[in-house]
């Protein structure tokens, strides 16, 4: 796809909606919305890749409280026509067709590629991929485990939702901090199954968020790893212009 003149393509990840507080998280909400407001004006498509809410869990009739400001925008902004894809992260893997619905978001659980000016993009959430971490791939398989999930349904909202952000506000996510010590280029796990995936085939830049880190890695000539960092302590995000993908901040007083 060859990208219509000044237009970008936006990426950001990890905004853990929901922690470590109503007040806090609201404040972050209002900041990301503001930031969509800005970049609408030459926006192609937005990717939001995962971890948009610190806990989400879909009941037929119902869905978790708040958000109503990030919902309402992202839904503007696809409704002026800018495409909207949401990947589920590890926290909100729950996310089912509400979004879809609700929003006119395209959704994905795995990664995808893309190609833009002849860049070939790898993007994804980034959890469960490249060695180790064998503790958590279990758990994710049990956590997309369909007769898990319709059991859990079966609790009534209050209970269930509070129980969820309960141990979600008790995790190593809820402020990125555990997550944010760079590990060295040869220890980065996405880093890893990068250069793996690039033995098989090319990719300009991999996508990834999950890490809470913002990193630019250049795997080999022409080829990057990008991690999205957070809205949590940096605030970043990735744009494509068309020639090149770029890490920025959006300062938080502006």
């Amino acid at each position: 796809m060859q990208l219509p003149e000044g237009k970008k393509i936006y990426f950001a990840s990890d905004q853990h909606f929901g922690v470590p507080t109503f007040e806090k998280s609201l404040e972050r909400e209002k900041h990301f919305v503001k930031w969509l407001d800005e970049i609408r004006v030459d926006a192609h498509e937005i990717f939001i890749v995962g971890d948009l809410f610190d806990f989400w869990f879909e009941y037929k009739q119902a869905v978790p409280r708040g958000f109503v400001r990030v919902l309402g925008k992202l839904a503007e902004i696809r409704d002026s026509g800018i495409p909207i894809h949401i990947f589920t992260g590890n926290h909100d893997m729950w996310i089912f067709d509400y979004l879809p619905k609700e929003i006119g978001a395209e959704l994905y659980r795995k990664p995808i590629e893309r190609e833009w000016n002849g860049k070939k993009f790898y993007i994804g959430h980034g959890d469960g991929l490249g060695p180790g971490d064998y503790g958590y791939k279990f758990i994710k398989k049990v956590f997309a485990n369909r007769f898990l999930q319709w059991c859990f349904a079966r609790l009534h909202p209050n209970f269930g939702i509070g129980l969820a952000n309960y141990f979600s506000r008790a995790s190593r996510a809820k402020t990125g901090e555990s997550d944010a010590e760079f590990l060295g280029e040869d220890k980065e796990w996405l880093a890893i199954y990068s250069k793996e995936m690039l033995e098989k085939q090319h990719y300009d830049y991999f996508v990834f968020g999950h890490r809470h880190l913002p990193l630019n890695i250049e795997l080999k000539e022409n080829s990057h790893y990008i991690n999205l960092g957070d809205w949590i302590q940096y605030f970043t995000y990735g744009v494509f212009d068309g020639k090149e993908m770029v890490l920025e901040a959006y300062p938080i007083k502006k």
